[in-house]
């Protein structure tokens, strides 16, 4: 059974090629000057000192920046001081961004003469319909009977449920090859307010997109097993719901403690939790592969399980020079694992709401 760590099927599911793509506007530091307008004067310095210390550098958008002193923060005034778009707008903007960045994470995976026989995408920040899917396979000429799946408006686990049904894909139907895209427009659902915590969120997040190759050739990393956990009266910590203006998120500051206790209780289960045997010994001898949802909670799941201070730099470069960018981070973190050369057993781990811990085991082969 695959909800746990184990599983009998003899037929293993491999990511044998990662592609990862970020718009070309790096528009971290003119986001940074616009936030600092939105917010009263009694609390800029506060969000100065929390910028400092975030762990960004750069995130990119399909927006390019404004100019300095503007009112408005892109240079087409879709963020314009006291006129804000509407859900509407902002949907229009993901159908037209979208595909293009898709296109390039596509394009990175070098498929040639691959033929792709199935299709997963998972986007949680943006709707269309013809959907994400059949606008990528169009544009990339894919054949009219390729089977495709869309996860939607699962937050930044999502790439863990996409992959587990690729796998589940290649596990029953082994000559599949199987093309899992994640892709979010983050910076396309900034709010106009003056709530510190809630810029505070804002700051954390870009637009980014990756592709997996996933099949059963013995190359690249092997899906060995997944496991969901929720963990319960934690519902209320990260939302993410449609609004008039936009997704309106919430991101309490209570995550990051939350996800420290979490772990810390499993690994006084020991092997008997929902990480199973991974937390013995602090985590030594696998390879970390978390989703880089911001500087804290990677201290989180550091302290938690009593990593070592080199466990999640994969996951910190990542933070460092992209952001947040949702569910197409870990694809991102374990793109970086790949490059590295490093050979082994590991762990993937990402967060979101639920509040909900998606995890799988892997091996880099």
């Amino acid at each position: 059974m695959d909800g746990s760590f184990g599983g009998s099927n003899s037929v293993t599911a491999y990511i044998n090629r990662i592609g990862t793509a970020v718009p070309a506007h790096d528009v971290h530091q003119a986001f940074l000057e616009f936030a600092e307008s939105l917010l009263p004067e009694r609390t800029r310095r506060v969000f100065g000192r929390m910028a400092e210390r975030a762990g960004i550098e750069h995130r990119f958008s399909c927006l390019c920046p404004g100019q300095d002193g503007s009112f408005s923060l892109d240079d087409a005034g879709f963020y314009t001081r006291g006129a804000f778009p509407s859900t509407g707008a902002r949907m229009r903007a993901y159908e037209a961004g979208a595909t293009g960045l898709a296109v390039q994470a596509i394009a990175a995976l070098e498929l040639g003469d691959t033929e792709i026989t199935h299709l997963i995408v998972a986007s949680c920040t943006g709707f269309t319909a013809p959907g994400l899917d059949q606008l990528v396979a169009a544009r990339l000429g894919f054949a009219d009977t390729i089977e495709r799946t869309m996860i939607g408006f699962m937050g930044c686990y999502a790439a863990v449920p996409a992959l587990r049904a690729a796998r589940h894909i290649v596990r029953s139907e082994p000559d599949a090859r199987v093309l899992v895209l994640n892709l979010e427009l983050c910076t396309l659902h900034l709010q106009e307010t003056s709530d510190l915590e809630t810029v505070l969120s804002f700051m954390l997040f870009g637009d980014g997109a990756a592709a997996c190759l996933v099949t059963a050739e013995a190359e690249g990393i092997a899906l060995d097993s997944f496991r969901a956990q929720l963990l319960p009266g934690t519902e209320d910590l990260i939302t993410w719901r449609i609004g008039d203006q936009g997704f309106d998120m919430h991101l309490s500051g209570q995550v990051p403690p939350t996800i420290a206790a979490a772990l810390r209780a499993e690994r006084a289960r020991n092997e008997e939790g929902w990480l199973g045997d991974a937390l013995l010994r602090g985590g030594a001898g696998l390879h970390w592969a978390v989703h880089a949802g911001g500087r804290t909670v990677l201290d989180a799941v550091e302290q938690g399980i009593g990593l070592g201070a080199e466990a999640l730099s994969h996951s910190r470069d990542v933070l460092r020079e992209i952001g947040n960018v949702s569910s197409a981070t870990l694809p991102h973190v374990l793109a970086r694992l790949m490059g590295s050369g490093a050979k082994g057993p590991g762990m993937a781990m990402a967060f979101g709401p639920g509040l909900s811990a998606e995890t799988f085991r892997f091996r880099l082969v």
